[in-house]
């Protein structure tokens, strides 16, 4: 850490960030646990001027030391008891302050902020659980994080609309009220288009309400379907429960996208909603390669182990008409061992095949070819 007052507000700043949203995602239980909505710039701000401080972090007398400056492997805060970035305690940990100072007065505020994830049982909640995790971080955002470019050229503001606009798809396909502008494309990227221009036009805060009551909405309508029901939310036709593990999947994957870009670090999913996108990534890979062009042998296929909470073990025939299944015995032609998140992430585009870490056994061609194809059903 540097001694300069600009770089160690900042960090200052992001350690309070991190204790804000680390308060807010407590309890991603398998139920969807509670996520909450609520603004982390007032807070700050009521807190820094509590302790002394201006809002990025600097200090009168009571910081004599150098605003921020580590001792004893916090920062100091003028007494906020906020652990140095990198050695950031679980929310509630000892620290400095006593219990009704501003750090515990940030916790408890945070945790006062949570906004429920929907009420939704069976292959809806690992979805509800998404969607609130993201709207714990956008409670967080400031002005200048709405405007940040996350990926695909968006911003952080379009990313969400961008979100709005592949759920509206499948609201529609499910009968839940559509947000946005009148549904006139049936396709991601033509749907993106209009949410995008639409929403540019409204503030950030309207756009994320719009995004989460359509999630919402979304949620309590599937309650009443069956999963196994067919539905065809952009021209593909799949099982209820197979969209809403894909809508999950993606929310998680940009919810990384934009935590990394404006610096901060969320839990992961818990194991019970993990698993069962990781069934999807299995249940993909004939898809994936036939998509990619490759032709594997007849009647090949591959074992997939998944290491880590989540994780579990697929055999995964390479043919569309055979659906994979959890097995850890019937022989296969190669094997791929590799760590749930980074195989959910790969299917996502957010690995590179080539660089890719697993241990591979049998036809190690085959296993690569298997593994090179993996993120070609990702989209933006």
């Amino acid at each position: 850490m540097t001694s300069g007052g600009h770089d160690d507000g900042a960090s200052l700043d992001r350690a309070l960030r991190r204790l804000y949203l680390d308060a807010l995602a407590e309890g991603d239980g398998p139920d969807g646990g509670g996520y909450g909505g609520g603004g982390y710039g007032g807070l700050l701000g009521d807190l820094t001027s509590e302790a002394g401080l201006d809002d990025r972090g600097h200090g009168g007398e009571a910081d004599a030391r150098g605003p921020g400056r580590a001792v004893d492997g916090r920062l100091s805060g003028a007494g906020l008891g906020v652990p140095a970035p990198g050695g950031l305690g679980e929310p509630g940990s000892g620290g400095a302050s006593n219990g009704g100072g501003p750090r515990s007065r940030l916790l408890g505020a945070a945790r006062a902020r949570r906004r429920p994830a929907a009420v939704v049982s069976g292959y809806g909640a690992p979805y509800a659980a998404r969607v609130a995790a993201l709207d714990a971080l956008l409670a967080g955002a400031r002005e200048d994080d709405w405007s940040t470019v996350i990926v695909e050229g968006w911003t952080l503001h379009e990313l969400v609309a961008h979100l709005m606009a592949t759920d509206s798809l499948v609201a529609a396909a499910v009968g839940a009220p559509v947000a946005g502008p009148p549904l006139t494309a049936n396709d991601t990227l033509g749907r993106t288009a209009e949410m995008q221009a639409y929403q540019r036009e409204r503030e950030p805060e309207r756009t994320r309400a719009e995004w989460r009551e359509q999630a919402d909405a979304i949620c309590r309508t599937i309650a009443a379907i069956e999963p196994d029901r067919a539905v065809d939310p952009g021209g593909m036709r799949l099982p209820i429960s197979d969209h809403m593990l894909a809508r999950t999947l993606e929310t998680w994957i940009h919810t990384d996208d934009a935590a990394r870009r404006i610096g901060l670090n969320l839990p992961l999913p818990v194991a019970e909603h993990i698993n069962p996108m990781a069934d999807l990534c299995a249940r993909l890979v004939p898809w994936t390669m036939l998509l990619s062009g490759m032709t594997p042998p007849e009647g090949a296929s591959v074992r997939v182990t998944m290491t880590g909470p989540g994780g579990g073990t697929w055999h995964v025939p390479l043919d569309v008409a055979r659906p994979a299944f959890r097995d850890g015995t019937t022989p296969a032609d190669a094997e791929i061992t590799c760590d749930v998140v980074d195989l959910c992430f790969l299917f996502g585009g957010r690995r590179d095949p080539a660089r890719f870490d697993a241990e591979i056994g049998g036809d190690a061609g085959l296993a690569r070819q298997v593994i090179t194809a993996a993120p070609a059903l990702s989209g933006p």
